[in-house]
């Protein structure tokens, strides 16, 4: 039986034996789950393998990628932006980037790329790995392209662009990078290890990235290399199309806003229980820009991914965002199964992170296991 370290407070022991539960049925390897109950932790837990290429155990200091849990993030940096004036929602980004406004994009609003409704998911060009991962030729071959649908018109998964797009916005209107005003505006000031390109000092503590067991076929197998589906899922140019690229140094260190922060449950629940609440003398975003975030922006078929999604304003909202949350929950999942949210009702902050992947369509047995857990101790 796999042991459990951290700290339950009493009423909350279902959501320990839940977690213990994920490794005894559902296959986990290695994970964190951390809770907060108005703005104080209640649950904080970990077990585990880190690394089972070398037996590395996760310890209270593992972190993981999160892949698009990393959204969330991203979000509340546009929003804290938009709550000082800084950024406008309905304004052109060509207003804070002219370049973006080429090929029929002036007047995609910075709404419609909060909603994933600018019709810019697949990213075109021939970019090679290293260009993607510098930052600057990925975000030119952006402003350069035509749309891939009418912006507006209808909404899909902006897998990777959704980051590169804002984050470029964010870089423009404050003169620093978005990992650098992540950390300086959001992690270091509530004490988080969460990065947006992971240090080469902070890689060790870093788990690795499993898989999901027996293997599975990339987008492109299964739809075809042409798709839009794959060319978002897969690109750019197909670069990220298999699982293993991810745990490659160069890939951590990057910037990618939409895809590749690396953190542990702790600072997911403690980011998320600051949006709704003051944590240590520290708010991210007041009520009505919590309010304003929240409301629905886009539902239904996904032009993108094979199932329908709901947005508001740069956070999934339920039931997209996981099964059994508060209908008022707000946050982001990650491909394979990490998850972050706040719940304002509830008044909850919640996050895990895990290294082993698993897709399932009914949703991940492990998160909503912890989720319910987590309400029916409330």
């Amino acid at each position: 039986m796999t042991e459990i370290h951290g700290r339950v407070e009493t009423g909350f022991e279902a959501v320990r034996d839940a977690f213990r539960e994920n490794f005894a049925k559902h296959g986990e390897v290695g994970a964190a789950c951390c809770v907060y109950l108005r703005g104080r932790p209640v649950v904080d837990i970990w077990g585990g393998v880190a690394d089972p290429s070398t037996g590395r155990a996760w310890s209270e200091e593992t972190t993981q990628l999160v892949f698009s849990a990393t959204k969330g993030a991203t979000a509340i940096c546009a929003h804290r932006l938009l709550e000082r004036g800084e950024l406008e929602l309905d304004a052109p980004v060509c207003r804070y980037w002219p370049e973006f406004g080429a090929a029929g994009k002036a007047e995609i609003p910075v709404r419609w790329v909060l909603s994933h409704r600018a019709g810019l998911a697949a990213v075109d060009g021939d970019l090679s790995l290293e260009q993607v991962l510098a930052w600057d030729p990925v975000v030119a071959a952006i402003a350069a392209q035509e749309p891939n649908w009418e912006p507006g018109s209808t909404h899909g998964y902006h897998a990777r662009s959704f980051g590169w797009i804002l984050g470029e916005i964010i870089r423009r209107v404050t003169g620093r990078s978005m990992g650098r005003y992540f950390a300086e505006e959001v992690a270091d000031p509530l004490g988080l290890s969460f990065w947006i390109g992971l240090p080469e000092a902070e890689l060790a503590r870093c788990a690795r990235l499993l898989p999901p067991p027996g293997g599975s076929p990339s987008v492109a197998d299964l739809l075809g290399s042409t798709s839009l589906t794959a060319r978002v899922m897969g690109g750019p140019s197909d670069l990220f199309a298999y699982d293993e690229m991810w745990n490659r140094p160069e890939v951590l260190a990057a910037e990618m806003p939409s895809s590749n922060g690396v953190c542990d449950a702790r600072a997911l629940a403690r980011m998320y229980a600051a949006t709704i609440a003051e944590i240590d003398g520290i708010r991210l975003l007041g009520p009505e820009t919590v309010e304003a975030a929240c409301v629905e922006q886009s539902k239904g078929p996904d032009k993108v991914i094979l199932t329908p999604t709901r947005f508001g304003l740069g956070f999934s909202l339920p039931p997209m965002l996981a099964p059994g949350c508060g209908e008022k929950s707000f946050g982001h999942p990650g491909a394979g199964g990490s998850l972050g949210f706040a719940d304002p009702e509830a008044e909850l902050g919640f996050g895990y992170v895990m290294n082993q992947m698993k897709f399932d369509p009914a949703g991940d047995p492990r998160s909503n296991s912890l989720i319910a857990a987590v309400y029916g101790a409330l």
